[in-house]
């Protein structure tokens, strides 16, 4: 949605409140006392009833908004922020933006919506062709472990490990110039450790099990063979990772690129966070102006896992 647009179809508190009602309504309201999906809108109470058992419950209950003060239309901002672009917006400069005087219950609000953003994705699998590597971001070094020596490499204190995996097929007839495999969708995820038993749990949620994997000789991926279709797995020369594995890496180059355009440094603890407002946003990449109203329609959905806490450094 274009700016203009979203100024026209929403430009105060009532529009964006009558928006939201209308498309949690069409997506189906929940009573979380006796389950029951009918419900009538009490309008002197602004709340949902339910037709059952006369739990009621408000329009911000079990949605991304659930325990939130903030006005509607900030939500709405956000999410037009997040959406129309390929890059993202930092907790600060949304403050700014909206000329909100503090700076953690925007912070939240944007760590909500990727919590959401994260269960929306993780309901579906990836499935054929599939490329699967490790990549490691730059963090923040763990308050608790600030003064120690720094490891260096892949297990040093400021790499955060993540697994990445994205379905790739071959392209036929690729012109010169063009890369030798398309991509469809693709998984971030976070892992405490690169132990064969820590990646193959995580790649056994998310991906098919008849799906053929293609990944590095490193011994963390012994038990694939086991685990799906197919198991392709060779020593592979830095100068050919762009052909063998070509998406998995560009897709860690461009979340680098992006954290480090935007943020002053990300925790650990919140990196899954923005790993899983750049995977949503890159396996809708096709949605357009439809992007915004599709985060509109799981933000009525889902409850955020994010919770609140204490957090007054604006590093991320």
């Amino acid at each position: 949605m274009k700016l203009f647009e979203f100024e026209q179809h929403f430009p105060d508190e009532a529009s964006c409140r009558d928006k939201f009602r209308q498309i949690r309504v069409k997506e189906g309201v929940v009573c979380p006392h006796c389950g029951n999906t009918h419900h009538y809108w009490k309008n002197s109470k602004q709340c949902f009833q339910c037709a059952n058992c006369g739990y009621r419950q408000s329009l911000r209950a079990n949605t991304v908004m659930h325990g939130s003060k903030l006005p509607f239309r900030y939500w709405f901002i956000a999410m037009h922020l997040l959406t129309a672009t390929k890059h993202t917006f930092s907790a600060t400069e949304l403050q700014r933006q909206l000329g909100h005087k503090r700076y953690q219950p925007i912070w939240e609000m944007l760590h909500k919506l990727r919590s959401i953003m994260g269960k929306r994705d993780d309901r579906y699998t990836l499935k054929g062709n599939i490329e699967l590597d490790e990549g490691f971001f730059s963090t923040e070094t763990p308050d608790s472990r600030k003064g120690e020596k720094l490891k260096a490499g892949v297990g040093s204190q400021k790499k955060g490990k993540v697994l990445v995996i994205a379905e790739s097929a071959d392209v036929e007839n690729a012109k010169p110039g063009m890369k030798p495999k398309k991509v469809g969708h693709i998984k971030m995820i976070v892992i405490p450790d690169l132990k064969a038993t820590t990646i193959d749990g995580k790649a056994v949620s998310a991906v098919n099990p008849d799906s053929s994997i293609i990944t590095d000789a490193c011994s963390s991926h012994t038990n694939f063979k086991n685990l799906f279709g197919e198991h392709k797995s060779q020593v592979i020369d830095p100068k050919d990772i762009g052909k063998v594995l070509p998406w998995v890496h560009i897709a860690i180059a461009n979340a680098k690129t992006l954290f480090a355009d935007t943020y002053h440094g990300v925790k650990p603890e919140f990196l899954q966070e923005y790993l899983n407002e750049y995977c949503y946003k890159f396996n809708r990449r096709y949605f357009g102006e439809d992007l915004f109203h599709r985060l509109l329609m799981i933000g009525t959905s889902y409850q955020p896992d994010f919770e609140h806490r204490i957090y007054n450094s604006k590093a991320a």
